[in-house]
């Protein structure tokens, strides 16, 4: 149910993410008997059944504190389906950093109406709806868009859950020299385009699929390696945009 005033549009919620093209199993080499995994001690290497598992939080290295099931049922959000949007904001403002997984939303019987207004609406204010929604007993933010026809809800991280990239080791404002500066730009300029994303193939999940193929036949496999890129020495850089700047042209 997407919520907005005292709005309400009845919707189902489908992942906009395919299955995984290749998904593996572990196998036991002699046989090829898939492996299954136990809950087991740690300290002893016991199996421990499921009646004798609790759940605990690590304060401090070695300490826990055990968190019961009514625990969890008070720091519980309210339990809904409702996705209540709060705010509508211009897309551009929302850090692609937040973003995380895409689902599309279809209305519900007898909501088709309602729905198509929402996204007409939202097209035509150019905004995105920014709320909250539970999914999976865990608060999510979301982010509303209308995409021709359907409605995309997509997953936001919240900002607590961001590192911040200051705890990195970052270089600092650095004097480059001009015409470095000029050529890294010119190579930019060469290679800027429009983002076409059926452009880009999954080349590795290709490969794989190619290699499960032909060994699901029995055949052998020779895959040609190539060699790995090797790190731009300082002094190369130069020489580098200039090569890079070459290959473009032709």
């Amino acid at each position: 149910m997407i919520s907005f005033g005292l709005v309400n549009v009845p919707v189902n919620l489908y992942t906009a993410v395919k299955p995984e093209l290749h998904a593996m199993n572990y196998l036991r080499k002699d046989d090829l008997c898939p492996i299954s995994y136990k809950k087991v001690c740690r300290a002893t290497g016991e199996e421990v059944p499921f009646k004798d598992i609790v759940k605990g939080y690590e304060y401090r290295d070695g300490d826990f504190v055990v968190l019961s099931d009514e625990d969890f049922e008070k720091a519980d959000v309210k339990r809904t389906s409702t996705i209540d949007v709060e705010v509508f904001v211009d897309e551009q403002d929302v850090d692609p950093k937040y973003l995380e997984k895409p689902y599309y939303l279809e209305p519900q019987k007898k909501a088709h109406k309602a729905y198509a207004l929402f996204r007409e609406a939202m097209a035509q204010s150019k905004k995105v709806g920014i709320g909250t929604f539970v999914l999976r007993d865990r608060e999510h933010l979301v982010m509303l868009k209308a995409e021709g026809k359907v409605i995309v809800l997509i997953l936001l991280r919240f900002a607590a859950s961001l590192r911040d990239p200051a705890e990195l080791d970052l270089p600092g404002k650095i004097d480059v020299p001009k015409n470095q500066r000029e050529l890294a730009l010119e190579l930019i300029k060469k290679f800027q385009g429009a983002f076409k994303p059926e452009a880009f193939k999954d080349t590795y999940a290709a490969r794989l699929g190619a290699i499960i193929a032909a060994k699901a036949k029995g055949k052998t496999v020779h895959v040609r390696e190539e060699e790995a890129p090797r790190e731009t020495e300082v002094e190369d850089i130069m020489a580098k945009l200039k090569e890079s700047l070459a290959a473009t042209r032709h």
